[in-house]
């Protein structure tokens, strides 16, 4: 048996014991946690097509969530605890957890890798988090790549700095992700749930004060729109081999 048979296998056995199914990440570590020996790679590759290698058995009634055929018909509640990331130790780690959630929950991308600093050499600002969306050899469809940047802050008295920043990916991006602490006052909250709607840029809460369990909530989706070619070039001639290699 291969290791990806043993993987499938694996998620059949844990999704018979949740009715309401798992999370890919939720997924991901409990796989993790009973084999300890398995290959990341594998994981990474494996998991999210698990409806694809055994359709009669493993359904995928949302994006990121699985859930055994047999329950099927069980109505799964809309609003589904989104599973929690693993232990954070500083903001670039924390980044990289953010990436993983673009791909395997909102499954905006199909890659995503955590940047930071000045990457771009740009005083525009370079985005904490960006990735590109792919179609994959399965799909019947192809479409053009699409750049999704993210702009995350732990410290909740630098909104409007981000706010800015995030704005100005969408030169180069066809979605913007804005990351913001659930502990934000309401009426920032509110004026920001707003403005996001109007620019287009999508808004997603986390819990900072819980580096275990981040229990990232979408308040805005983004909307894609057409980026500045030149800009998107550029910048992407910068983290190509990252990014597409």
């Amino acid at each position: 048996m291969t290791q990806k048979e043993q993987i499938c296998s694996k998620a059949v056995e844990l999704l018979l014991q949740q009715p309401n199914g798992l999370r890919c990440s939720e997924l991901t570590r409990l796989i993790r946690q009973e084999w300890p020996d398995v290959k990341e790679s594998s994981l990474h590759w494996t998991i999210p097509d698990l409806h694809v290698y055994r359709p009669q058995e493993i359904d995928k009634p949302a994006r990121g969530l699985f859930r055994h055929t047999r329950f099927r018909e069980t109505e799964v509640e809309g609003d589904i605890k989104i599973a929690e990331t693993t232990k954070r130790r500083g903001e670039h780690e924390f980044c990289q957890f953010f990436a993983e959630y673009l791909t395997d929950e909102l499954e905006e991308c199909t890659k995503a890798i955590p940047l930071g600093g000045n990457c771009f050499k740009d005083k525009w600002g370079t985005p904490d988090v960006i990735g590109v969306l792919c179609p994959k050899p399965s799909d019947i469809l192809k479409f053009p790549a699409e750049i999704v940047s993210a702009e995350v802050k732990t410290d909740s008295n630098a909104l409007i700095t981000a706010f800015g920043q995030a704005c100005s990916y969408r030169l180069f991006s066809h979605k913007v992700y804005l990351v913001i602490p659930s502990t934000v006052c309401e009426s920032d909250l509110a004026q920001l749930d707003a403005l996001c709607r109007v620019f287009g840029l999508g808004l997603i809460l986390f819990d900072a004060e819980s580096p275990e369990e981040p229990s990232y909530q979408i308040r805005v989706r983004a909307t894609k729109h057409e980026p500045d070619m030149f800009y998107a070039n550029r910048n992407l001639k910068v983290i190509e081999d990252e990014l597409f290699g």
